[in-house]
């Protein structure tokens, strides 16, 4: 019976939870193992036909379970797998030396993997973004397979913020499409001498589905030799918190299209 529970689990995962509404009506409708021939067209198409045969033939050998108990095996099967898929998990990413307690990656990998799981809508925030061939080529695929790609950084000095080196200029020339963005607080026109925030935060959030957050810059050192530390986060409220947050700071204009 085992086998049976096993491949009920399976089929939760597998199929939509719409589809598996409707195996478990045809079932209970069926009345018996003898008449799961009927049952077999619910399960669509593009359903795994050995996996419809194993459930068949543990059905069968499962003395005892009812249409009604399968059923419900099933449904309950389905909602397990429709709560695990919402909630998140997170991975730590670190870059830098190994102490072979926690795998390494490098920074660069996992943001380009965000990067590239992006299918509507991308946003990146960095202090400074400069010399990151693999970053800015998996930023320009995203805008030709139509992605909404926004980046948010800091200003040059020229411009009123805190770095020498002009990573709007240089983000905006070599991805056109992306929508780039830099963060005017209340007292950067107030003077010299004026105490000015600055955009210091790194993260990516793709769909509101995937997020990196991350201590490294947009930079070839942060990427490859630097020591970095973060965390990417897959499914459950923070991606989707956290892209809807960065989104409203541009509808609020929070922060200013260049």
């Amino acid at each position: 019976m085992d086998e049976l529970w096993r491949i009920v689990a399976e089929l939760g995962l597998e199929l939509h939870p719409d589809r598996i509404a409707a195996v478990a009506t045809k079932i209970e409708s069926a009345g018996s193992i003898e008449r799961f021939a009927s049952v077999k067209p619910a399960f669509g198409p593009n359903a795994d036909k050995s996996m419809i045969g194993r459930l068949d033939a543990a059905w069968r050998d499962a003395k005892g379970v009812t249409p009604k108990e399968l059923a419900a095996a099933l449904r309950g099967a389905s909602a397990t797998a429709s709560m695990q898929e919402g909630r998140s998990a997170v991975e730590m990413v670190w870059t830098g030396p190994s102490s072979g307690m926690v795998p390494v990656r490098h920074t660069e990998q996992v943001l380009c993997e965000v990067v590239d799981s992006a299918r509507n809508r991308l946003f990146i925030v960095s202090f400074v973004a400069y010399e990151v061939g693999s970053i800015v080529r998996a930023l320009q695929e995203a805008t030709r397979r139509g992605v909404r790609v926004g980046v948010l950084l800091e200003s040059s000095t020229e411009r009123g913020g805190k770095v020498t080196v002009d990573s709007v200029k240089t983000m905006k020339a070599a991805v056109p499409s992306a929508d780039v963005y830099v963060w005017h607080t209340g007292t950067r026109n107030e003077g010299v001498g004026a105490t000015i925030g600055s955009v210091h935060a790194k993260c990516a959030v793709a769909d509101g589905k995937l997020a990196f957050i991350t201590s490294a810059n947009l930079s070839t050192a942060a990427m490859e030799r630097n020591m970095e530390l973060g965390v990417l986060v897959r499914g459950g409220h923070l991606p989707d918190e956290l892209h809807r947050h960065l989104e409203a700071l541009v509808a609020t204009e929070t922060v200013d299209l260049v």
